[in-house]
């Protein structure tokens, strides 16, 4: 397949949106942690999980929708970044984009960002992370980076097995103090920091979500997450060994100022610290799934999954649609969105969509689409193409795109 990039770029995704009717095909993304083992749940083949070596360590990622390049040791500079795919051509997103602007995620996010400005992704993981933060943007910006706030939400469809931990450490138990963490780091070589002493994990379950600010302590668990987020890498590790490996300490230290690296205290007060003592945690940032449209009659349901402010803001959103077999249904967002099919075949506009059984490495396949903001608005039509299963859509927006969007708590109604 032939890649192209600049100019070319454009114009050639000027003519997939043609095609398209504003939605783009994209192609699997795949993305290795050298210091995690795979979950194997990401339908990638069973030979597959090292297909970039032993030495970049295991496929436990799948990024959709991404301008946004992985932040791993020894990648290539594209790794982490979607490609748009039409008449044997191949573009990254990010070119697109850079291009066509407006075009393709709308003049606000467009004229505020001048890139597409969030991503999402499964991780899929046989144990749980180390207990690590990700850095405000204030933050971040010290070391020319991005801060970034996430949420969580996990696809019953990908969770038939919870593998190792299915549990996640958020926060830290109220009255932990910052001594008491400065103490965590300065044992960092001893062994266990004992981190996890100080934390209290929550059982996850399939079909639920959390939504997490930067400068806040979580340790994920093993099921298999949909993760929409803020576009960048940056994470502060916080514990030292998890499940007996070895957490390289370059890992703490790797988005602090060079000059701050060996000052505990600092990277402590890096920690919202409000926030992760607080005694009424699971309250402030627990999600479940909210019909906003549609009913068995109607023959779908459209449900938010991931919704809610982060520091006053809407950082990004996430929906589930579900449509019924035979059934069709039209579907009108304020925005641009990036989708990921899970569940069932079936067409949205012109483009077909089935979630595959097994993808080889570098394989193509057929569930994951980019719908600009002008189709969004205007409308487009999914319809589900099987007799018997039903067809389920992923899909996730960027920031502000939904100020309808219910709030934390509002799952109580």
């Amino acid at each position: 397949m032939n890649t192209v990039t600049g100019d070319k770029a454009g114009l050639a995704a000027k003519a997939a949106i043609e095609a398209g009717e504003g939605i783009l095909r994209l192609a699997p993304t795949w993305v290795p942690r050298s210091f995690l083992q795979p979950g194997k749940r990401l339908k990638l083949h069973p030979e597959d999980y090292y297909a970039l070596g032993k030495h970049r360590g295991g496929i436990d990622e799948r990024w959709f929708g991404s301008t946004t390049a992985a932040d791993n040791e020894g990648a290539p500079p594209d790794e982490g970044l979607s490609y748009v795919v039409h008449e044997g051509q191949r573009f990254t997103l990010r070119d697109a984009v850079a291009a066509l602007g407006a075009e393709i995620i709308g003049s606000a996010i467009w004229n505020k960002y001048k890139r597409w400005p969030v991503y999402s992704k499964f991780f899929d993981n046989m144990g749980p992370i180390p207990h690590h933060h990700h850095q405000s943007q204030e933050q971040a910006a010290l070391v020319g980076r991005e801060g970034k706030p996430e949420s969580y939400y996990f696809p019953p469809q990908m969770n038939a097995i919870g593998n190792n931990f299915p549990y996640t450490f958020f926060g830290l138990e109220p009255g932990t103090t910052k001594e008491d963490i400065v103490g965590c780091l300065d044992r960092w070589n001893r062994g266990d920091n004992g981190i996890l002493d100080l934390s209290k994990a929550y059982r996850l379950k399939p079909g639920t979500g959390w939504l997490v600010g930067p400068c806040i302590l979580h340790a994920p668990g093993s099921l298999v997450t949909y993760e929409p987020q803020w576009g960048s890498d940056v994470f502060s590790m916080f514990q030292s060994l998890v499940e007996g490996r070895d957490v390289w300490r370059n890992l703490l230290v790797k988005d602090i100022p060079k000059d701050k690296q060996d000052d505990h205290q600092y990277i402590v007060d890096q920690l919202d610290w409000e926030m992760n003592v607080d005694p009424n945690f699971k309250d402030n940032h627990y999600l479940e799934p909210i019909v906003d449209t549609g009913s068995e009659k109607e023959g779908f349901f459209d449900r938010w999954v991931v919704y809610g402010d982060i520091r006053g803001e809407q950082k990004f959103s996430a929906k589930e649609l579900t449509v019924m077999p035979g059934a069709k249904t039209t579907i009108k967002d304020n925005g641009a969105s990036g989708m990921i099919t899970v569940q069932g075949r079936g067409r949205i506009g012109k483009l077909v969509l089935e979630s595959p059984t097994m993808i080889r490495f570098g394989e193509m396949t057929e569930d994951e689409v980019f719908v600009t903001e002008k189709r969004a608005k205007e409308g487009y039509t999914v319809e589900n193409l099987a007799k018997e299963c039903p067809l389920v859509i992923l899909r996730y927006f960027g920031p502000g795109v939904n100020p309808q969007a219910p709030k934390i708590g509002d799952y109580r109604k």
